[in-house]
C-alpha cells in the first residue's frame, strides 16, 4: 500500500493546487501539517500557473493498493 499526505491550497485564480508528499510520517501531526503550510504561503515557496498560493483549503492522506499485472 502506497500513503501519500496532500496538502490542498487555493491559488490567486481560486483554484486548487495540490503539493503530494510520499510516505507521511504517521500519526500525522495536524498541527504540523498546519503550521508547514502556514510556512509555504507565508514564504511563497511554491507557485502555479494560476499563481501564488494563497491560502489551504485542506489536507488529506489518500491510501492506495497498488498491484503490478505481470506481463507476458
Amino acid at each position: 500500500m502506497a500513503k501519500v499526505l496532500e496538502l490542498q491550497f487555493l491559488n490567486q485564480e481560486n483554484k486548487t493546487v495540490t503539493v503530494r508528499l510520499d510516505a507521511p510520517i504517521e500519526p500525522v501531526d495536524p498541527a504540523a501539517v498546519n503550521a508547514a503550510m502556514d510556512t509555504v504561503i507565508a514564504q511563497n515557496i511554491f507557485t502555479s500557473s494560476g499563481g501564488s498560493y494563497t491560502s489551504k483549503k485542506g489536507a488529506r492522506i489518500v491510501d492506495r493498493e497498488v498491484s503490478d499485472i505481470v506481463l507476458g
